[in-house]
C-alpha cells in the first residue's frame, strides 16, 4: 500500500481505529521518521483522543483509557529497550484483556513476542511517500485490508 503523504498515514490510522478489538496487538515497524507515530496518532484520534498524542519515546508506555478513548490503548515505544527481558517489567500483556497494544519498534521485544500481532512495516520512498506492507495474522484476515467503508464518520 502506498501512503503518499502524512495525511494518508493519518487516514490509515483512522481506518484501523474502526477495526480494532480488545486483545489486538498492532506492531509498527520501520526506520526513524517512517511515520509510525503519525499512524498511531491517527488511530488514537479516531478512538476519541482530543489533541495530539505525545510520542511515548521517553515514557516508553503511554496509556489511554475511556472516556479519553473508546477502549483502553497502551501506546508503546520500545526504541530505548536494550534487552527483551525488560519488556516483562512493563506489564503489557495484561493490557490485552480489554484493550489494544500499539507497539513501535516491536523487534526490540524479541522474536515471537506477539505472534498474533498485525505487523505494519513502513518504508520511506524517494519521493517522500511511504510504502506500507502488512503481515496479517488469522485474527485480522476478515478485517484487512482497510477500506474507505471503515472510515469513522466525520472529517478525516
Amino acid at each position: 500500500m502506498i501512503l503518499s503523504d502524512a495525511a494518508a498515514t493519518d487516514a490509515l490510522g483512522r481506518r484501523l481505529a474502526a477495526m480494532v478489538r480488545p486483545g489486538d496487538v498492532i506492531a509498527l515497524d520501520g526506520p526513524l521518521g517512517a511515520g509510525k507515530t503519525s499512524l498511531a496518532r491517527g488511530l488514537l484520534s479516531a478512538l476519541g483522543l482530543a489533541g495530539e498524542a505525545p510520542s511515548p519515546s521517553f515514557a516508553i508506555v503511554q496509556p489511554y483509557a475511556p472516556p479519553e478513548t473508546r477502549l483502553p490503548v497502551q501506546h508503546v515505544d520500545l526504541y530505548r529497550i536494550d534487552d527483551p527481558s525488560e519488556i516483562e517489567e512493563l506489564g503489557l500483556d495484561e493490557a490485552l484483556s480489554d484493550g489494544v497494544l500499539l507497539v513501535e519498534w516491536p523487534e526490540r521485544a524479541g522474536p515471537g513476542r506477539w505472534p498474533e500481532a498485525i505487523v505494519l512495516s513502513l518504508a520511506i520512498r524517494e519521493d517522500g511517500g511511504r510504502v506500507l506492507t502488512a503481515r496479517v495474522p488469522p485474527a485480522w484476515k476478515d478485517r484487512w485490508p482497510p477500506t474507505r467503508s471503515c472510515l469513522p464518520a466525520g472529517p478525516t
